[in-house]
């Protein structure tokens, strides 16, 4: 089973393997969690990525919205390293392209933010 792959995003949508999604989500390697959402909204704490350290990704690409306006803190990025997960941080679009790019040669996880 090959990891879901991102077919498009704009602002607000993005569709994956086929299905199109309006709401924030993590892709792991086996599987989509939609309507994904933080407990603090645009500050990505490590409570908001359970289901990213029990799917243990070599790499996390997370996007910080199309603005940018999602912020990852110094704690949430120290306990990523701690689980020996790589993190890459780039606004929406471009981390749809990273993870696309890395989907193909190693164990990768993306946490989308779809707007803002």
């Amino acid at each position: 089973m090959s990891a879901p792959k991102i077919e498009s995003y704009r602002f607000g949508f993005i569709r994956i393997d086929g299905k199109t999604h309006t709401k924030d989500l993590i892709i792991l390697p086996d599987r989509v969690v939609a309507g994904w959402w933080r407990q603090q909204g645009h500050t990505l704490r490590p409570d908001d990525l359970q289901d990213v350290f029990e799917g243990a990704p070599e790499v996390l690409v997370v996007g910080s919205g199309s603005f940018g306006h999602m912020q990852v803190p110094d704690h949430t990025r120290r306990q990523l390293k701690t689980a020996g997960i790589e993190l890459i941080v780039e606004r929406t679009g471009p981390a749809c392209q990273t993870y696309n790019a890395l989907r193909q040669t190693r164990r990768v996880a993306a946490a989308l933010h779809l707007t803002c």
